[in-house]
């Protein structure tokens, strides 16, 4: 099933307040916002940047719209998301079990509901590219498939139901981080994951790992990655 979303999405610097970007949120918006209150998010001037698998798993994951409607959210696609917006256009991902991964809350949805979380899932690009004082900060869900960032302009959005196609790698790949490689993505300051929940912030060469596990009942807690910085609030 095609998707209507770009492939990358750009945003000006900031100007008057603070960016973060944030890892996994799995439907536990509830903890997020205290996180959030944690940190003093300004929303009348702070951005907040998620890594994407903003559903599945978490309590309020029917909640989702409430978040992406909101001027200072903005989230790319993960492989949760992909897997829920297909479900909810009825078309399941066939190669993962989405009810197997948390997906059995859509079904507690009217079809009116389902369909609107569904074509909203499947309009989050694939990549942001953040302007800072610093320069520019890529985010994507699970890795960047290249060694030069310039090459994410030309991802073919259409393969991505294929885990290994380059479109696929953004939604699904673990290689960089189980191989522990440490090459810098040319051509951008830093790139932001989530994908891996990880005890603590982990850096690879200028690639930033920040699922640590904040949607968890217990053991975990949100990173919020200060873009200007590169430093977890």
């Amino acid at each position: 099933m095609k998707s209507p979303a770009p492939v990358l999405q750009k945003f000006p610097r900031n100007l008057t307040g603070r960016d973060f970007a944030v890892g996994d949120i799995h439907g536990a918006f509830d903890a997020l916002q205290r996180g959030l209150d944690a940190i003093r998010f300004d929303p009348q001037q702070d951005r907040l940047f998620s890594a994407g698998d903003l559903v599945d798993r978490g309590p309020q994951s029917h909640e989702v719209l409430t978040w992406l409607d909101q001027p200072w959210f903005h989230a790319v696609c993960g492989n949760h998301d992909f897997m829920a917006w297909r479900s909810a256009l009825g078309d399941p991902y066939p190669d993962v079990d989405h009810l197997m991964h948390g997906g059995e809350w859509l079904a507690d949805l009217p079809p009116e509901a389902r369909e609107r979380i569904g074509q909203r899932l499947a309009a989050l690009p694939l990549a942001f590219e953040i302007e800072t004082a610093q320069g520019l900060v890529g985010v994507v869900h699970a890795d960047c498939p290249f060694d030069d960032w310039q090459h994410m302009h030309r991802v073919d959005r259409d393969g991505i139901d294929h885990m290994r196609s380059e479109a696929g790698q953004c939604l699904w790949s673990v290689a960089r981080y189980r191989h522990r490689y440490a090459g810098v993505v040319r051509n951008i300051r830093a790139v932001v994951h989530g994908h891996m929940t990880i005890r603590g912030m982990e850096v690879l060469g200028n690639t930033y790992f920040i699922d640590t596990g904040g949607w968890r009942p217990s053991g975990g807690k949100y990173t919020f990655l200060a873009l200007e910085t590169l430093k977890p609030a």
